[in-house]
């Protein structure tokens, strides 16, 4: 490895290790009740960005076999867990086409250069009819809107957020981005948790569901590959 490549290597792995791998329980829950509502399961669930592979637990009585995806090996992820190390911004997944019953990439796609070539990359390896699902933080919530206004920028796009998130993308962005890539039935669903303004506290779970993209840290886009699509 020359030394530009191992300098890359290093920023890499720094940026993976600042994440905490770990995103809140409300997202995993989220993204499990959207599976099974859809009543998706099969052999394969890929986790794309997996991070210390919290998202399992949450789904594992739906699928056979779990593979994970990350830039590092985080300390926590399962022992005897299948686990893919890969550069998300330089490197398509080492996965066959058209492998993987459902797709999900948890809190990934912030940090990431070029989110059309990273979906593109999902699809691919996603079976005809599978689900793909994408969740980031949520730029329209109530919190993040006032953010931007007062501070010139997304919450979850603070000094302390970077270089970790570096790609803000809102509702519509998402929506484009995965009808350029040809995935159909696609839809937008919310974490249902959201942090009251000026406080450690979140919104009472009713009424996050009542107001569920102001009141909600995270957005899931969800979508199917077409039965066509190879």
């Amino acid at each position: 490895m020359n030394v530009v490549a191992s300098m890359d290597r290093q920023e890499l792995e720094a940026r993976a290790r600042q994440s905490l791998g770990a995103s809140d329980e409300a997202i995993y829950g989220r993204v499990a009740g959207i599976l099974k509502d859809r009543c998706a399961r099969g052999e394969l669930l890929v986790d794309v960005g997996c991070g210390t592979g919290n998202l399992w637990p949450f789904v594992r009585d739906r699928f056979d076999r779990y593979i994970g995806v990350d830039a590092i090996r985080h300390d926590d992820f399962p022992e005897g867990a299948e686990l893919i190390l890969a550069d998300l911004d330089k490197e398509d997944l080492s996965l066959p086409a058209g492998c993987a019953d459902a797709v999900v990439a948890v809190e990934t796609i912030e940090h990431l250069e070029n989110p059309r070539a990273f979906m593109r990359s999902i699809l691919r390896i996603a079976k005809p009819g599978g689900w793909v699902l994408v969740t980031t933080p949520n730029q329209l919530s109530l919190l993040s809107l006032i953010t931007l206004v007062f501070k010139h920028r997304f919450s979850a796009f603070q000094d302390a957020s970077y270089p970790a998130h570096i790609t803000a993308l809102i509702e519509v962005d998402l929506k484009r981005i995965a009808s350029e890539c040809k995935l159909g039935d696609i839809e937008i669903d919310y974490s249902r948790k959201g942090r009251i303004i000026l406080s450690p506290w979140h919104f009472p779970r009713f009424v996050s569901n009542i107001f569920p993209r102001a009141l909600s840290d995270n957005l899931i886009l969800i979508g199917r590959k077409a039965s066509g699509n190879p």
